[in-house]
């Protein structure tokens, strides 16, 4: 007779079932956390490149609109017109943006806010006219820096990835149909494919 006691098998058996489901509950529960983690990460990216794309717009439009005015000689727009425009995009990227990326985007809005507002009188000699246009060649710098920093921050690469690299094995024919010498696979002349 087996010393074992009659009521230890299904012990054994209740216990397995029970760190089974645990096991399952908590592998489950992980791989929830990690897809709302990657939802959540995707979806940040998303907010924040469509907020500044939004805002790069809109400092486009109101610098072309600021051009044209001064090239065609036609009434400046004035500082409510560009304030009811940017402003709703502006105050996005406030919200959403880091540090960098919102400091660079005030310092673009304050060189419009300025041209769009009361002009300054230039100095003596100068004509306001040339001083409004030097004001005006500012604006795509301080844009390169804006546009850098949303770069970083979302981390966009200047260069496309590089593709994948071909680890798989290549037989002796594949490097004979390419001419490839047998010198340089590490085959000895005596290998002959028939």
């Amino acid at each position: 007779m087996s010393e074992i006691p009659w009521w230890s098998l299904p012990l054994v058996a209740a216990v397995f079932a029970l760190a089974g489901a645990g096991v399952t509950v908590l592998m489950s529960a992980r791989d929830d956390y990690v897809r709302s983690r990657a939802k959540r990460t995707r979806r940040w990216y998303t907010e924040r490149r469509d907020a500044y794309v939004a805002l790069l717009t809109q400092f486009e439009r109101a610098t072309y609109r600021l051009r044209s005015a001064l090239e065609t000689g036609q009434r400046m727009p004035g500082p409510y017109t560009y304030v009811d425009e940017v402003g709703p995009a502006l105050m996005q990227v406030r919200l959403l943006a880091s540090g960098q990326v919102r400091s660079a985007a005030l310092a673009v809005h304050l060189l419009l806010e300025k041209l769009y507002g009361e002009r300054p009188a230039p100095r003596a000699g100068v004509d306001p006219e040339k001083s409004l246009r030097e004001m005006l060649g500012h604006v795509p710098l301080v844009m390169q820096q804006l546009e850098a920093a949303v770069r970083e921050e979302l981390g966009i690469q200047a260069t496309p990835p590089l593709p994948p690299v071909d680890t798989s094995p290549r037989s002796l024919r594949s490097y004979l149909r390419r001419g490839v010498p047998l010198a340089r696979t590490g085959g000895s002349g005596d290998d002959r494919v028939n």
